[in-house]
């Protein structure tokens, strides 16, 4: 069974699913990462440069990220042309993997609803957090600006948007969510509960 976790920017997602990953052992698929990975493919490659140019690629055979970015996020057409590409090989790689893997196993994406993975996951974790943790916790990560973080919020799906996806809603405020994950993990795998 693939579990998906998915949230905002600054909810604490990738928090939770390390938690996870760590507590229950359970092999974890980070979809960023592995998007970087499969956009240095040789096919991938080929499309991307046709669409953007050579400069999209450094000398060394990695990404200029920052041509790439200015690139994505000059145009919702480019975004699109872009993630048209690099999605459908991105969900294929995790359909790949879940089948290699025994028991549970964990995809972690922050676009996994708007990305369309919904049908390559068995159960999906909605993280949440209120605004002002997930905006303090994204400028500290990422050492922006509070107007470059509620800026990518605006682009992102609501938590009121994701919630009717949701098998478990997880509220990642500084409280403690690892019982209610504990429960929901516990009852998939047929075990008691997580006692700390």
């Amino acid at each position: 069974m693939t579990i998906g976790i998915t949230g905002g920017i600054g909810s604490g997602k990738s928090y939770v699913a390390a938690w996870l990953a760590q507590h229950y052992h359970i092999p974890f698929y980070n979809c960023d990462l592995e998007a970087r990975r499969l956009m240095l493919t040789p096919s991938v490659r080929r499309r991307i440069t046709a669409l953007v140019g050579d400069e999209a690629y450094l000398p060394d055979g990695q990404l200029n990220k920052p041509l790439l970015a200015a690139y994505v996020f000059s145009d919702e057409a480019h975004t699109a042309a872009i993630n048209a590409i690099v999605h459908p090989e991105v969900k294929r790689d995790v359909r790949d993997w879940s089948a290699r893997q025994n028991g549970l196993a964990l995809v972690e994406s922050a676009i996994l609803i708007e990305a369309g993975f919904c049908d390559a996951v068995d159960r999906l974790i909605v993280v949440e957090a209120p605004l002002d943790v997930r905006i303090r916790r994204a400028c500290q990560r990422d050492g922006v600006s509070e107007e470059q973080v509620r800026a990518r919020i605006a682009h992102q799906m609501t938590d009121e948007a994701r919630r009717p996806y949701a098998d478990l809603v997880v509220v990642n405020d500084g409280s403690d969510f690892r019982t209610q994950l504990s429960f929901f993990i516990d009852s998939l795998l047929g075990q008691s509960a997580y006692n700390d």
